[in-house]
């Protein structure tokens, strides 16, 4: 497996990622009706650096890294990860997270921050903390879960 830059034609495979994911609505805030044109400008907006992991012709997973904040605050990076379904507990997420890491060091950012990352999700806050971030702050509440209703949301940090 190997992590590129996203190009043009990966559009459809990086859909194919993104909309099972946003119309579970379980992980991300992001508008579970959102058609496939908003979803990828989301996705690939020129704010962004996006990437894909694959492997064997097949894009497996895809994540964004963008700057946190405008200004004072652009020091810290943000990013966004989803895997395809085929590819769970492939290790994939971690992989690209390893690289997104790498990345932003290079890049010269001096920390990453997921500002909302759904209590829920256990299995990504498991994840995130075996690669070194931590819970820095708890949103009581904060997220509309479909299943489980109201739960919380992690502010989680790392610094580079």
């Amino acid at each position: 497996m190997f992590i590129r830059n996203a190009r043009p034609e990966d559009a459809t495979a990086i859909w194919a990622i993104i909309q099972p994911v946003i119309q579970a609505g379980e992980t991300y805030t992001l508008d579970r009706d959102m058609s496939e044109t908003e979803a990828l400008a989301y996705w690939l907006a020129s704010d962004k650096e996006t990437f894909v992991a694959e492997e064997d012709g097949m894009v497996l997973g895809t994540y964004y890294m963008r700057p946190n904040q405008a200004g004072g605050g652009s020091h810290v990076c943000n990013c966004g990860f989803m895997t395809s379904a085929a590819a769970t507990g492939r290790g994939i997420a971690r992989r690209m997270c390893e690289h997104a890491l790498a990345h932003a060091r290079a890049r010269g950012y001096r920390g990453m921050q997921f500002n909302f990352v759904v209590a829920t999700n256990e299995r990504a806050v498991r994840l995130w903390q075996k690669l070194g971030f931590e819970a820095v702050g708890r949103l009581p509440l904060a997220f509309h879960h479909p299943v489980h209703g109201y739960v919380d949301a992690l502010v989680m940090f790392q610094s580079l």
